[in-house]
């Protein structure tokens, strides 16, 4: 393969990636809990939280402490996912780039 058809093909892979980064950047994540529901972009950024305030009573507040935790991690374990899935397709036999 000459240099000239490896510039172009390495390019093209930029390019895949660059789009492939941006789909999941714009896409939301949502993480829940009993009680908590998050949504998060793929750029980890907290975009809503919901708490079903019917279900706790006023001196829970630990509780719902620990229960946006869970959603906010469960949130950010799917973008996580979604990094590993669609960029691992990029970067096999290239360790330590994503």
């Amino acid at each position: 393969m000459n240099m000239q058809a490896m510039l172009k093909q390495a390019q093209k892979l930029q390019s895949d990636m660059m789009k492939t980064q941006e789909k999941i950047n714009s896409t939301e994540f949502t993480g829940k809990s009993s009680i908590v529901t998050v949504k998060m972009n793929g750029k980890k950024e907290l975009l809503d939280v919901k708490i079903d305030i019917d279900t706790i009573e006023a001196d829970d507040v630990e509780l719902l402490q620990d229960m946006i935790m869970v959603a906010i991690n469960d949130a950010m374990q799917q973008i996580d996912k979604e990094i590993e899935d669609k960029m691992g397709a990029y970067t096999k036999g290239m360790p330590g780039l994503f």
